[in-house]
């Protein structure tokens, strides 16, 4: 697949993505950067693979984690976009409608 044909296969797949996809993402993130929650004296070691998060993706998805880690999920679309690797962009266009399994797999601390 030529490099052009890629970029136009995003581009296209970029104009199905909403802001609750990018929110989403961005929730995954802070959970990968942090599955225990914040909670002190807990450590959780997860393999990401095992979500189906190939490990150079889970390093990216860690490292915007950590820097959103206290943030609203809402972050504009494009600012997330600018900081996904070429991996990272692939596996969020195939993935984006079940990222939302994150939460129910790593629920927050303080909901009941």
């Amino acid at each position: 697949m030529s490099q052009e044909h890629n970029e136009s296969l995003q581009i296209q797949q970029l104009a199905s993505l909403k802001p609750k996809h990018f929110a989403d993402l961005v929730r995954a993130a802070q959970i990968i950067f942090d599955p225990a929650a914040g909670l002190s004296g807990r450590h959780i070691d997860v393999d990401w693979q095992d979500f189906g998060v190939p490990r150079e993706v889970a390093e990216n998805l860690k490292s915007l984690g950590e820097q959103y880690q206290y943030a609203s999920p809402h972050v504009p679309g494009d600012v997330i976009w600018s900081q996904l690797t070429p991996e990272t962009r692939i596996w969020f266009l195939n993935h984006k409608d079940e990222l939302w399994q994150f939460e129910e797999a790593f629920p927050a601390l303080d909901e009941d």
